[in-house]
């Protein structure tokens, strides 16, 4: 293999950055060419694909967001429109991938593996850590801070006057932003959507936890499906109780900021794995992490399985909560 090409594709995260510099220099370090593709999917199919040199990636690691570029293909759901990629990747004579992205953007790379047998290996980024076969992804930890620190803020106005604050987080159907920040911040309740937590029941513990001497309360939200869910929860919450929750709605100012140190780690790590992988003949996997060692899981073991939240995470922050 003499010619390699990397791209990021589906919701920026931080650390993407980090992860283009370990695959663009591990790379050249073993004498392949590397190529950048733009934009994702639509710059494949577009021919949006450019040499990189080790001065392209030059002070990058500290950035967040792609300086790829990113976004969602729905063309590149069509066999035509992975022909038409396909056909540019051989052009330049690209002979292997490493997609940095989520699950949608594994489900491309596998479909681009299985028609057309260009090698390529994923690496997880994506903020929501919603991805089987990994414990994080690049991405969450700072996510996960970015979160905090606005709680953490929250939480002084809530002290001051005496109230009760809704903090919807990302996440969509994942609630492992929610469940981390909920326990790290203190949080009195946290909804996910795959928690059991009930209007009913965080009104009877906010209820409890003000007889008890608590004058201010946070809850956690996971967007769901979509934002502005925490505003529903509020209404819910007043008309069963009479209680006025006010909301903030953090929304995309958690995938923006400089990455944490342990997301450029993570990152480094798994974007040199993923070229030394596809040098030594591996293909149509994602590097993962467990514990403290990279791993390596099939695409479609990734793109065919859910990653639960962790339920022990929300138990523990109501216990702490009283």
């Amino acid at each position: 293999m003499n010619t390699i090409a990397v791209y990021t594709s589906g919701g920026d995260a931080p650390g993407m950055n980090a992860a283009i510099r370990a695959v663009v220099r591990m790379a050249i370090s073993k004498n392949i060419e590397v190529y950048g593709i733009r934009h994702g999917y639509n710059g494949m199919i577009e021919g949006q694909i450019s040499q990189l040199f080790p001065r392209d990636v030059a002070n990058i690691i500290q950035r967040g967001g792609t300086v790829l570029k990113t976004g969602r293909s729905l063309e590149f759901l069509k066999p035509e429109f992975r022909q038409k990629a396909a056909d540019n990747l051989r052009a330049l004579g690209i002979e292997g991938l490493v997609c940095i992205g989520g699950d949608g953007s594994f489900r491309g790379a596998h479909a681009l593996w299985e028609e057309h047998r260009i090698p390529i290996i994923g690496v997880p980024g994506t903020i929501d850590n919603d991805i089987y076969g990994t414990d994080n992804t690049i991405g969450f930890d700072t996510a996960v801070n970015t979160a905090l620190d606005a709680i953490d803020k929250i939480r002084d106005t809530a002290a001051s006057h005496d109230r009760l604050f809704i903090v919807e987080v990302m996440g969509r159907n994942s609630g492992h932003i929610a469940s981390h920040v909920g326990l790290a911040g203190g949080a009195e309740e946290i909804f996910t959507p795959d928690a059991n937590t009930t209007v009913e029941r965080a009104v009877e513990r906010i209820k409890e936890s003000s007889q008890k001497g608590k004058t201010s309360s946070i809850i956690i939200a996971a967007e769901g499906q979509k934002p502005g869910r925490a505003y529903d929860l509020a209404e819910a919450i007043r008309k069963k109780s009479g209680l006025d929750a006010k909301v903030c709605i953090l929304g995309h100012l958690q995938r923006g900021g400089s990455p944490s140190a342990s997301d450029r780690i993570l990152a480094s790590r798994m974007g040199a794995a993923a070229v030394e992988g596809l040098l030594s003949g591996k293909t149509d996997l994602m590097i993962g992490i467990h514990g403290s060692q990279l791993v390596t899981i099939p695409f479609e073991q990734v793109v065919k399985s859910e990653k639960k939240t962790s339920l022990d995470l929300i138990h523990l922050a109501t216990a702490l909560s009283i």
